[in-house]
């Protein structure tokens, strides 16, 4: 192994040779191409000799079990715990990243806890979760172990979370997703040159996704946005995205709207007042979206579910605990028996709004 990649590492997939002798990594539209010792812009697949490798396989920045609805998803087994974990590095360079101190590190930094697929599944069983979350930094550049992991759980009867930007390549993408069972993609705005500028990426590529998903899969999923006052949250931005969403994935698509906090390479912007919020929700529901959401703030209007066609509560949310519960056994909303799209079972967790960290040993 190269002397410069010491450390855990694995085969990767979804890489070729190049007629210059360089080796392309082919998992999303970044396309590194490598020589030897060399690391992609994600930092954790990397070449060695004549193959490509994830140096962060099986080593994890840490584990905790969480509310599902703090991923977020509203419409995804509500109130269960969720096993979370996530490992480094990130194949975007987002000025504002909230979570820089996983994202941007490099693996030796922050990868103190180890543990293989199969250990992570059976913890997750006996702490009775429900879900397994990738999450954290972009599973999107650790698949491998996702995939792995996700196999090991679903042998178990535990469903996967993807947490991410989005940002993979067509084959690559098709095979990690055919290992989850939902989503929520960060829609990070609605204009290239917030992409570009911003987070070095494309948002072409990321709406391609949220249509594969839609369209060319099962996966439940539901959309963020992070909204950056002076960035992403202009009217006529918000009215684009939210005609796109209805247009293209239709109605019932869950979309979150979530506060900004300074952080990262961006802290002369001041936090993202409530109004803004609730102004985006505004825009979106007038668009003919059904479920939206706001976060990052209190606001139990904004983080419950209502019926569509009658207006009833269905999900109370006061922050990440339910406090109301309007569902038959069947999904569907008890005053007027409309079916409400999501995976719900005939009673919600009580997991509540707790946060457990774990450490896993053998």
């Amino acid at each position: 192994m190269n002397a410069d990649l010491q450390g855990s590492h694995f085969p990767a997939r979804h890489w070729h040779a190049l007629e210059d002798g360089r080796i392309q990594c082919d998992v999303c539209p970044r396309f590194c191409k490598l020589n030897d010792g060399q690391r992609g812009l994600c930092f954790v697949r990397a070449r060695d000799g004549d193959h490509l490798v994830l140096t962060t396989y099986g080593r994890s920045s840490g584990f905790c079990v969480d509310p599902i609805e703090k991923k977020p998803l509203n419409h995804f087994l509500p109130g269960t715990p969720v096993f979370s974990f996530g490992t480094a590095g990130c194949n975007l360079t987002c000025k504002f990243c909230q979570n820089w101190d996983i994202s941007k590190a490099r693996e030796i930094d922050r990868l103190n806890d180890s543990a293989a697929p199969d250990l992570i599944a059976r913890a997750a069983a006996q702490l009775k979760c429900r879900s397994v979350a990738y999450t954290y930094n972009d599973p999107v550049v650790f698949m491998e172990y996702a995939i792995d992991t996700a196999i090991a759980c679903r042998q178990l009867g535990i469903k996967n979370v993807a947490v991410t930007a989005g940002y993979m390549a067509p084959a690559a993408r098709a095979e990690f997703y055919a290992h989850m069972d939902a989503a929520n993609v960060d829609l990070k705005a609605f204009s290239e040159g917030f992409y570009h500028q911003l987070c070095g990426g494309h948002l072409a590529d990321v709406l391609d996704t949220l249509v594969y998903l839609k369209h060319e899969t099962r996966v439940w999923f539901e959309i963020t946005t992070l909204l950056i006052p002076g960035q992403n949250d202009s009217d006529a931005e918000l009215a684009e995205m939210t005609a796109w969403i209805f247009r293209e994935l239709g109605p019932d698509v869950p979309l979150h709207f979530s506060a900004f906090h300074p952080d990262w390479k961006m802290r002369d912007i001041a936090n993202t007042p409530a109004a803004t919020l609730t102004r985006a929700r505004r825009i979106a529901r007038d668009a003919g979206l059904s479920f939206v959401y706001t976060g990052n703030v209190h606001d139990e209007v904004g983080g419950s579910t209502y019926c569509p066609q009658c207006g009833s509560r269905l999900i109370g949310r006061d922050w990440y605990q339910l406090t109301a519960w309007g569902l038959d056994e069947n999904g569907c909303c008890k005053s007027c028996r409309t079916p409400v799209p999501g995976v719900f079972e005939a009673q919600p967790g009580d997991w509540g709004r707790k946060r457990l960290p774990v450490r896993l040993t053998r």
